[in-house]
């Protein structure tokens, strides 16, 4: 910044403000209603200079699909964790490029996702397990009690955030390995109420107290917990082998839609990738 020319800065900095606060705009359209669930912080630069760029056509249908794709491709590809500038630039000639016939963007082509990082997704300070989070909200997944979608009031109103399906307390008990009941795949965004009612029995037990809690049925709770795309007989079995597979393949293929890339099933895993690798300063400061 301190190498602009101050009549540069004068002339670009109202409209890069404008910019800013479009992809705020852009970021609330996607579930994302918190600083600390943004998925990767620096992804917002390339973001609000795209949006700076292409002024009001950012609200055309069309043109918010390529964003969308473009987005997601950078969280789940998990591209933005390391040296960027280079992408930056390449990201903001790519992507407008692209919105007006061109080729995918790098970032769309480079986007790949393994099925098993998933199993290696522990922590909300990866990128991937935040952008799971946020796109379970956005494909309009219900509380369980409530039957609630989480849009910006409800998130914060109902203490929103994201807790175990099978319960840690309940894992432990039999003896599952926390690297196993610990990942995304067995995590799901619900309100704090909900949470409590939840405690740490069995599913079959705390879905067996939320008709009372709520007058509600059992099939109105089967309902919500689909939204989640938890397969209800499952969790009423206390399956946790058979929830765990089923709900990990459901994940996936909500990855495939939201970047519109294929992921490559049966291809052998390699090592895990970190967490912690793709932490950013704001995160690091964060978990302090």
């Amino acid at each position: 910044m301190l190498g602009v020319p101050l009549a540069a800065y004068k002339r670009y900095a109202p409209a890069l403000e404008d910019g800013f606060i479009k992809a705020g705009k852009f970021l609330f359209s996607q579930n994302i209603f918190w600083f600390k669930d943004v998925p990767y912080q620096s992804q917002l630069v390339p973001l609000a200079a795209i949006l700076t760029a292409l002024g009001e056509r950012w609200n055309q249908e069309v043109v918010r699909q390529k964003l969308s794709q473009w987005y997601w491709c950078g969280v789940f590809g998990e591209l933005y964790g390391g040296a960027i500038e280079t992408r930056f630039a390449k990201d903001l000639m790519d992507v407008l490029a692209w919105i007006d016939g061109g080729p995918e963007p790098t970032t769309v082509k480079d986007s790949a996702f393994r099925p098993e990082r998933l199993k290696s997704m522990t922590s909300r300070l990866s990128a991937a397990y935040k952008g799971i989070h946020a796109l379970l909200m956005h494909k309009q997944a219900r509380d369980f009690l409530s039957g609630q979608t989480f849009n910006q009031a409800s998130y914060f109103d109902e203490a929103v955030d994201i807790h175990h399906v099978f319960p840690r307390s309940w894992c432990q008990k039999q003896r599952i390995p926390r690297e196993r009941y610990d990942t995304i795949i067995n995590k799901t965004p619900l309100s704090s109420k909900t949470n409590r009612i939840l405690g740490g029995d069995a599913p079959s037990s705390y879905l067996a107290r939320l008709p009372k809690q709520g007058a509600i049925s059992d099939a109105a709770i089967d309902t919500h917990l689909q939204s989640h795309l938890i397969e209800p007989s499952l969790l009423r079995s206390d399956d946790f082998e058979g929830f765990m597979a089923r709900r990990q393949e459901a994940l996936l293929a909500l990855i495939e839609a939201a970047t519109g890339k294929p992921i490559l099933r049966g291809v052998p895993a390699e090592e895990p990738t970190e967490d912690l690798i793709d932490l950013e300063v704001g995160d690091l400061e964060a978990a302090e």
